[in-house]
């Protein structure tokens, strides 16, 4: 999901500060004295191609499950769908897409201190908002909210290393928070009978969901006895506390519990339960961000059609295309519109 590669070239290009509890040291002069070689120019161009054939594999398999899915469905059928969510249904939805990016906020606020960067709790709410919005709808998330991010916090002297920091952190908080939500949704979803509703076998979901688990704790053991900096591919990174490694994991899950329930809530009444339902999103979400496709559109879909059987089809779909709006067009639409405004803000004060 996080391309580190991509990260430390953003960490790379500003070295002169060093924030506290952030990446230390980068020997990036070693690492730049180093010739290029026939190898190190072949392996990057051998990993895109491979990323690319992953996208493509991914989607055509998505299509296929879509079209088995959904092929027999009329516009009517999902509008009639749609009609039945009732007002109730949406005000939640949209209050469970505002609390979601709310939380990110938080994150990313706990982020930049931990960057060493302190700014204002409003600032870094609008930050994540419009890194965020962005991100989720045009893909390549590490890149896009790391750009976004480096331009909207320029203003408070926030540099580059500082940023990447942000970004590493913020995500990282998204992944830690995913797998305890998934590895708990599947223990409790495997107790009661998650076959009956899905097609994840009770014993893997129990094998997945304690192993996830098991990954979450020993990052927040790791966090507690580790002083030292972690060091690899020339670069090193200095771990969170205890205490923060527990909050990313209490918000990212809390985080990533609001915004599974978007799509919940939309679903026809009383036909899957919350936890057996998140024991699909949880694993559909992430094959939709390997994807590399913007928004994981059509892979998510399919994936999640998949996993979930016993559901009436036209509800699904409504369903999904109400998740997307609510989740992903209507923030993308926020956020762009506050990044043309803050981009005025700033190009007024320059000329003042």
């Amino acid at each position: 999901m996080f391309d580190l590669g991509k990260l430390s070239a953003l960490q790379a290009r500003d070295t002169d500060a060093r924030p506290t509890h952030a990446p230390d040291d980068v020997e990036d002069e070693l690492a730049a004295a180093l010739p290029q070689t026939q190898g190190a120019r072949f392996f990057p161009m051998l990993r895109g191609l491979a990323w690319r054939l992953l996208a493509l594999g991914l989607l055509t398999a998505a299509g296929v499950m879509l079209w088995r899915a959904f092929h027999d469905l009329s516009p009517q059928e999902v509008a009639d769908a749609a009609r039945a969510w009732g007002w109730d249904s949406i005000a939640l939805a949209v209050v469970f897409s505002a609390t979601s990016f709310l939380l990110m906020g938080v994150l990313e606020w706990m982020g930049l201190r931990w960057a060493g960067a302190r700014i204002p709790i409003p600032s870094a709410l609008a930050g994540s908002f419009i890194a965020s919005s962005l991100a989720h709808s045009l893909g390549a998330n590490l890149l896009v909210s790391g750009a976004v991010r480096a331009r909207f916090y320029a203003k408070y002297g926030i540099n580059f290393r500082q940023v990447a920091a942000t970004t590493l952190f913020h995500g990282f908080s998204f992944t830690i928070g995913l797998s305890t939500l998934a590895g708990f949704a599947l223990v409790l979803a495997g107790s009661q009978d998650v076959a009956a509703a899905s097609r994840i076998a009770n014993p893997v979901a129990d094998g997945l969901g304690a192993a996830l688990l098991v990954a979450v704790g020993g990052y927040v053991m790791l966090c507690a006895t580790l002083r030292r900096p972690l060091r690899g591919f020339g670069h090193s990174i200095r771990l969170p506390s205890v205490r923060t490694a527990l909050a990313q994991m209490s918000i990212g899950a809390v985080d990533n519990a609001v915004a599974a329930a978007i799509l919940w809530v939309l679903l026809p009444a009383g036909s899957v339960g919350y936890f057996t339902f998140v024991a699909a999103y949880a694993p559909s979400l992430v094959l939709g961000l390997v994807s590399h496709v913007p928004g994981g559109v059509g892979v998510f879909e399919g994936s999640l059609s998949t996993l979930l059987k016993g559901l009436e089809p036209a509800g699904l779909a409504a369903a999904l295309l109400g998740y997307r709006l609510v989740f992903f067009v209507l923030p993308l639409l926020l956020g762009t519109c506050a990044l043309g405004i803050d981009t005025l803000h700033q190009r007024a004060a320059k000329k003042f």
